[in-house]
């Protein structure tokens, strides 16, 4: 598990293109018969990806998190972005269907993934934090997250988003969890930018074309950078960071966020005549 530390707006602001990709950007997440963690030291969240062609993968216990099993003391949320997959935790099997949400409480101890079709397997994102309190491992499909459509294609950003682990959804600790969907012809993502410095956040990008890419613009509202990112690949944004991009195709992307609250709206605005 590669470990990440955090690093200050004013040392963010000094850094290059190759410091800002080497400390924010998290790349090669999904990798064929393997599972690939990140642990990030804003708010301890750990951000993973498992595609099980072959059998099943099992969900170790790294050793940098000195417990008896991964989820002792933590939660996680797990979207699938591939095909039909399975989760398997302790005495219980979740089928998800592609873009569908399982959330794993607290205490859980055995957990693995399998792929129904080799030829097209899950894809599955991870997020997991660390949790106080245990709740019920649950699933939840689209239909069951109340879609919301917002934004208009005047502006580029007409879209769809998907909440599934949320304050008025799936119950969780601390984690917040779910996804935006694109419309052809729209580009742009969490416009206005803003900042929420009571949580962190990371975004990851999915079904991005080879030949397109998407730039994430973070950084202090009067102090950017932008990373370019291709498909499949996160973010760790700071809390000090607002976060928006915009495509060169339309694409979809997870969010997830941990913190002091579990409020979707707590965010504060950053107008747009107002970055630098």
């Amino acid at each position: 598990m590669q470990i990440r530390f955090q690093n200050s707006p004013k040392e963010t602001s000094e850094m290059n293109t190759q410091a800002l990709r080497e400390h924010f950007l998290v790349q090669h997440l999904m990798q064929p018969n393997r599972i690939e963690l990140v642990y990030s030291h804003y708010d301890r969240l750990i951000v993973g990806g498992v595609v099980p062609v072959n059998g099943s993968i099992r969900l170790d216990n790294p050793d940098e998190l000195k417990a008896n099993y991964f989820l002792e003391r933590r939660e996680m949320g797990i979207i699938n972005i591939g095909g039909k997959g399975v989760v398997n935790a302790d005495d219980a099997a979740f089928n998800i269907d592609r873009l569908e949400c399982v959330y794993l409480g607290k205490g859980t101890k055995e957990v693995s993934f399998t792929s129904e079709d080799a030829q097209h397997p899950a894809m599955f994102y991870l997020l997991s934090v660390p949790a106080h309190h245990s709740y019920p491992n649950r699933s939840m499909t689209k239909e069951e997250a109340s879609p919301v459509h917002l934004g208009d294609i005047t502006t580029s950003n007409k879209r769809t988003i998907y909440k599934y682990i949320h304050l008025d959804g799936i119950q969780s600790c601390q984690l917040v969890m779910g996804l935006t969907a694109l419309e052809a012809g729209s580009v742009w993502n969490s416009v206005p930018p803003h900042t929420h410095t009571r949580r962190m956040e990371a975004y990851f990008y999915f079904d991005v074309h080879p030949d397109h890419r998407v730039m994430h613009f973070m950084g202090q509202p009067q102090e950017t950078r932008h990373l370019i990112m291709a498909n499949n690949e996160a973010v760790i944004s700071p809390p000090w960071s607002m976060h928006f991009g915009v495509g060169t195709a339309s694409y979809g992307f997870i969010w997830g966020m941990a913190g002091e609250n579990q409020a979707f709206t707590d965010m504060d605005p950053q107008p747009i005549a107002t970055l630098l």
